[in-house]
């Protein structure tokens, strides 16, 4: 049973003892960027059913189309190689041909670069959580067998925490993935609903498998209620309700942490990634106290309650860019390197 879903009462619980507490805090206080509005919170909570639901709709589509799976996973791969192929031609043409078969090999690009790009990525993505699956991986590893007991729960939740550390990093640092997460940082708010906004089109990305768990050991099933307690943990360091937990702030994530990795000031950029605990941020060199008041949000936020854009904007925003590239290092650039790089290349353009 996912623990996420039966846990769905506390969230609205939670919410409203939330709601209540800030009401009662501004009008001692004053207004903070940490109550509920009607617009956000609908906006939160759309999202947070959304991410239930449509994943199960991407999860299929995904199976058909994932190479060594069939026809379809074929047709993906042949449809990649075939963009690629007319948009490195019509790269040449544009470079070299007359003003008509310029304006034609710029079409072909436009259209070309970013089916290539997103294919590329779409079946690399599949093909690695498909051969790297937990059921999978128990194959290998139902000989080292770490039981459900105290040493079989330890290195689920340790080591899901150890991975989602450089996930969730990855989802910072890479635009493609980014596009993915950005809906989670959408919100100019902050409180516990900003926690249901999360991606609903994960299928798509490509991560590092939590999968391999299961090949030093851990079952299958334990892998699933790591993710869970991993999520749940997750939930209620969504607050500002919460300044700090004391000594325990050395180790564990906590809501003064997370309220750092939601803040668009400079110095909290790309900071605090851990889910339960904080100790990879400190070991990785990305760990930033909370210092100066946060201010929540993008860097260049999308103004929009509207679910439909809170999830696709950063999306069409890389099918432009690459739409306008004529050359591979740009178009892969706009995906796989980080936002910034894409905001700086964007101001490198205009100047030049």
């Amino acid at each position: 049973m996912d623990p996420t879903v039966v846990a769905t009462p506390f969230y609205f619980g939670s919410m409203e003892l939330e709601r209540r507490h800030l009401r009662r805090r501004a009008a001692v206080e004053g207004a903070s960027p940490a109550e509920y509005t009607p617009e956000d919170t609908t906006t939160s909570l759309t999202m947070g059913v959304a991410s239930l639901a449509l994943p199960i709709a991407t999860a299929a589509l995904v199976r058909y189309v994932t190479p060594g799976r069939g026809k379809f996973g074929k047709m993906l791969v042949g449809t990649v190689v075939a963009a690629a192929a007319a948009t490195t031609v019509a790269d040449q043409v544009e470079r070299r041909g007359g003003p008509r078969a310029r304006l034609r090999a710029r079409q072909v690009a436009a259209v070309g670069g970013p089916v290539a790009v997103a294919g590329g990525l779409l079946a690399v993505g599949s093909a690695l959580s498909e051969r790297t699956a937990a059921k999978r991986m128990w194959r290998e590893g139902e000989r080292h067998d770490l039981g459900r007991g105290f040493l079989g729960w330890t290195v689920a939740i340790f080591g899901w925490d150890f991975i989602y550390y450089w996930n969730h990093r990855f989802m910072h640092e890479v635009r493609w993935l980014w596009a993915h997460h950005v809906v989670h940082h959408s919100s100019e708010r902050y409180n516990l609903s900003t926690a249901l906004r999360q991606p609903v089109a994960e299928s798509f990305g490509v991560y590092l498998p939590y999968g391999w768990l299961s090949r030093i050991g851990v079952r299958p099933g334990l892998v699933f209620q790591a993710r869970g307690v991993n999520l749940l943990y997750q939930y209620w360091i969504h607050t500002d309700a919460i300044r700090k937990i004391g000594p325990a702030e050395e180790v564990l994530n906590s809501p003064s942490h997370h309220r750092v990795h939601h803040g668009s000031n400079r110095k909290y950029l790309d900071r605090n990634h851990g889910s339960i605990l904080i100790i990879w941020d400190r070991l990785f060199g990305t760990f930033q106290p909370e210092e100066e008041p946060v201010v929540y949000g993008l860097t260049k936020n999308i103004k929009t309650h509207n679910p439909a854009k809170v999830i696709g904007h950063e999306f069409a925003d890389i099918v432009r860019d690459i739409a306008g590239c004529t050359n591979w290092r740009d178009r892969l650039s706009f995906a796989l390197r980080g936002p910034g790089w894409s905001y700086a290349r964007h101001a490198e353009s205009a100047a030049g």
